[in-house]
């Protein structure tokens, strides 16, 4: 008897990456037109879809690339690289190899790209590369303390910088006090850093998006990576379910605490210190049009002295994301995202027991869209829409009553549309708008202040009435211009504006972050920025360079009054002061990206002014992030094989501060006497970095791949200042500085495998 064959589904996976740079290619529409069906790439360039067996057209369309299309031979499970070309270059698709870069043909400017590839050749903190400390490298960019997460941008604040891990927003990036970062490498893919020329998608922080993506894996079978370092070690596994289904899971933890354990001295074994963090993500394909994605990650810090204190801070975010396929040229993602950060400090002291208990806590709906007219015109548009919870401290304490600063709660809404458009070869501009809303909601007690910051008067509002709203437009422009096929010039504005922000004065990056609103009292931050740049590629584009300026104009900037009680205080905006800011520079970079020698060197020479009447007696002063110099050197050399070398070298001016000129008695107790605000510097920064690899030689057919990293942390010891503290001699009045640093040279090795 005859059978009949039925054709059963296999997966066809690929990337689309761009023939003149070799860079994936992100929201490429591929569509198989005898079936109806389609797809797109991800952050990535990588596509997956379900076809029955056969023999089909691959029709793959993208702004200013026009439509291609390949024939595709589906039998088994197939994965193949399709490289685009221009189409002012070939009608057709092709495979070619030239590695190149696309920084000089894109419309953004002030934008790094990092792959964990390039950041894996940076040398080590502690045993492992990490992504804040990778970004802290890049031109613009500067550590606002030694050994910390926390960053400036152009002169701006740490809290003006959105960092959002798969669409989800991290307050708080960091580990061990800003040591360790929250991003495990083995499950972060690339990170996007854009300085001030935010996506139209994005809102709300005036001067950079850190966007953070995790890996979407494609493997059909259970591999994995990891580490074993002196203080913590990782392990990330992926694998699949079935034909539709990946995921994802990854886990670090630190273990200084169970080497306390080992102690005789009953106050260290009773004690701990550690941090943890996990990532899952799970992506399944409910339809070849229809990919639904859930990203989880949960961290935490804890510090405690025996039966004396404890000290835990944390983060817990997730993302459920829709996307879905209308046509080739339409596309759309809906995203519900959740993110928490919270700390907490507890006595245990048997007379003083107290506990004390804040955060911040977001909900988030956004829905974007991208739709390609043409093969020049593609647009963006959506809304976003966010629950601000902010819980500004609760304390309880036994035998008395607890003492609660009330909750903050607030609404904040964006639409956005933005179109690329291509209107020569040569020239292509994008432009767009965002309207951004920001509501206050009840329950809520609104202080009015006289001229002196008191108290004049208090209003009531009920829970859940907006009770204040603020309006702002944010145009985008960018444009760029190809002087050849290796050199152009770019031109950008952006405004930005800033509903929350972070009340915290310590230099060292405290984990305490009180954030708060905007409201009748203090008004939303704004930014208006212009930058221009010339970008020019040699040695068939290995080598990039580029000169960018820049230029920020900063209105109701803020900055807190002398002696400001932050913490606990239920009438903080009373501490705030506001005023105007500006902030100007010139980055240079050079980078290198292929070969056994590959590395940037940049300089920053920048200025970062603050203006506020209530402040320094209304004459201007530098802002706390001022750097007037910033030197980057960052190499890797691939000696054999087995061995390779990386160092890091950094320089910076160091940061303004104000010292204790002398001091006032009131009652018995003495305040101190500063001097201008910010008039003085602290040190300059440098320190040197260095790293060796060695990799065994990998048996064939073994699945087990191990190396060894050894590495070297501020090599040459420079004792780099980390806070300083102040006394006074009581008896002749003298004040006194005292500079604490964290590390003179530290060195560390660790074992890296992956299976």
């Amino acid at each position: 008897a005859k059978q009949n064959r039925v054709a059963k589904n296999v997966r066809f996976k690929g990337s689309v990456k761009d023939a003149e740079n070799s860079m994936p290619l992100m929201n490429v529409n591929i569509y198989i037109p005898e079936l109806g069906i389609g797809t797109s790439t991800d952050e990535n360039g990588l596509f997956s879809i379900v076809l029955p067996t056969g023999n089909y057209s691959c029709r793959m369309s993208y702004i200013g690339y026009g439509t291609r299309t390949e024939k595709i031979n589906i039998r088994q499970e197939t994965q193949q690289e399709f490289m685009l070309q221009s189409d002012t270059k070939l009608d057709e698709v092709v495979v070619l190899a030239n590695k190149k870069d696309e920084n000089v043909s894109r419309t953004n400017m002030g934008v790094e790209k990092l792959t964990m590839n390039e950041i894996k050749r940076m040398p080590a903190l502690m045993g492992e590369v990490d992504v804040i400390k990778a970004i802290q490298l890049l031109p613009g960019v500067q550590a606002t303390a030694e050994g910390g997460s926390g960053y400036s941008v152009r002169g701006g604040s740490a809290d003006q910088n959105l960092i959002v891990l798969d669409n989800a927003t991290v307050y708080n990036a960091s580990h061990m006090f800003g040591f360790f970062s929250v991003f495990n490498n083995d499950v972060v893919d690339n990170v996007e850093l854009y300085k001030g020329d935010l996506p139209m998608k994005y809102g709300g922080r005036l001067s950079s998006l850190l966007d953070v993506q995790l890996k979407d894996t494609y493997t059909d079978k259970l591999k994995g990576s990891g580490g074993i370092g002196l203080i913590s070690s990782r392990l990330m596994l992926e694998g699949s379910m079935g034909e539709r289904t990946n995921w994802m899971v990854g886990g670090r933890r630190s273990y200084a605490d169970l080497f306390l354990k080992a102690s005789s001295d009953e106050s260290l074994n009773k004690s701990v210190i550690y941090f943890y963090d996990i990532n899952a993500k799970i992506s399944h394909r409910l339809s070849n049009k229809d990919k639904l994605s859930l990203n989880l990650y949960m961290g935490n810090d804890k510090f405690g002295a025996a039966s004396v204190a404890e000290f835990s801070y944390g983060n817990r975010v997730g993302s459920l994301t829709w996307g879905h396929v209308f046509n080739e040229s339409l596309i759309s993602k809906i995203s519900l995202n959740a993110s928490n950060y919270h700390y907490m400090l507890q006595s245990k002291l048997d007379k003083a027991s107290i506990k004390w208990e804040a955060g911040i806590t977001d909900l988030m709906f956004r829905w974007d869209w991208n739709q390609t007219l043409n093969r020049n015109l593609k647009l963006t548009y959506g809304a976003t829409s966010t629950l601000h919870h902010f819980n500004p401290g609760f304390i309880t304490q036994p035998d008395y009553p607890d003492f609660r600063i009330p909750k903050n709660k607030a609404l904040e809404h964006g639409v956005y549309l933005s179109a690329e458009q291509k209107f020569t070869d040569k020239f292509t501009i994008r432009y767009g708008l965002r309207w951004s809303i920001f509501q206050n909601l009840g329950s809520a007690t609104v202080y009015s202040y006289d001229k002196n910051y008191e108290v004049a008067d208090s209003t009531q509002y009920g829970s859940g009435k907006i009770y204040h709203t603020y309006h702002a437009l944010e145009p985008r422009i960018g444009m760029v211009y190809k002087l050849s096929e290796t050199s152009s010039v770019k031109a950008n504005y952006a405004r930005n504006t800033q509903f929350i922000q972070l009340a915290n004065n310590s230099s060292a990056g405290s984990p305490l972050d009180l954030w708060f609103p905007a409201g009748p009292n203090i008004k939303p931050q704004t930014v208006d920025m212009l930058s221009a740049g010339y970008f020019r590629n040699f040695n068939e584009n290995n080598i990039e360079t580029s000169v960018e300026v820049y230029y920020k104009k900063m209105n109701h900037v803020i900055d807190f009054a002398d002696h400001a009680q932050l913490l606990l205080n239920d009438k903080l905006d009373g501490e705030i002061r506001s005023g105007k800011g500006k902030a100007y520079g010139i980055e240079f970079m050079v980078k290198k990206n292929n070969g056994p020698l590959t590395g940037f060197i940049n300089y920053t020479l920048s200025r970062s002014e603050r203006t506020i009447p209530e402040i320094n007696e209304g004459k201007t002063y530098l802002s706390p992030f001022d750097k007037t110099h910033s030197i980057n050197i960052s190499a890797a050399y691939q000696l054999s094989k087995k061995w390779s070398v990386s160092a890091a070298w950094i320089y910076a001016t160091g940061n303004p501060t104000s010292y204790p000129t002398g001091r006032f008695e009131i009652n018995g107790e003495y305040f101190p006497i500063y001097s201008g605000r910010n008039e003085y510097r602290k040190k300059d920064y440098h320190r040197l970095d260095l790293s060796v690899n060695y990799v065994p030689t990998h048996k064939p057919g073994k699945k087990w791949q191990g190396e060894w990293n050894f590495s070297l942390y501020n090599a040459y010891g420079h004792k780099n200042p980390w806070i300083i503290t102040y006394d006074q001699n009581t008896a002749s009045g003298i004040p006194n500085a005292e500079m604490t640093y964290l590390f003179s040279m530290v060195p560390s090795i660790t074992y890296n495998f992956k299976f």
